[in-house]
């Protein structure tokens, strides 16, 4: 489903025009992407949570010039499903 059919499937379920139902939708995505990035996880309730993970450094191959390289610590974007909506599946 991309967001395209996200946003006419809400606009079709409550009623509100499309446009509006975009704006909504991306300041979803927005809001879940700034307090993330923050550190702060996203908690909702009979959905999930989005929060982020930290990986430690490690060692990687450049396998093309044979070559081991360091890939530094990072952290990653991460969404735990809760029980119930795993539980679907």
């Amino acid at each position: 489903m991309t967001k395209a059919e996200i946003v006419a499937e809400i606009s079709k379920q409550t009623g509100v025009d499309r446009e509006k139902a975009l704006k909504v939708v991306e300041a979803f995505m927005v809001t879940i992407k700034d307090t993330t990035a923050k550190g702060e996880d996203v908690f909702l309730r009979g959905f999930g949570t989005f929060t982020t993970k930290s990986r430690a450094a490690k060692m990687g191959r450049l396998i093309k010039e044979n070559k081991s390289v360091v890939v530094p610590a990072h952290n990653i974007p991460f969404f735990k499903p809760c029980e119930d909506y795993k539980n679907m599946f």
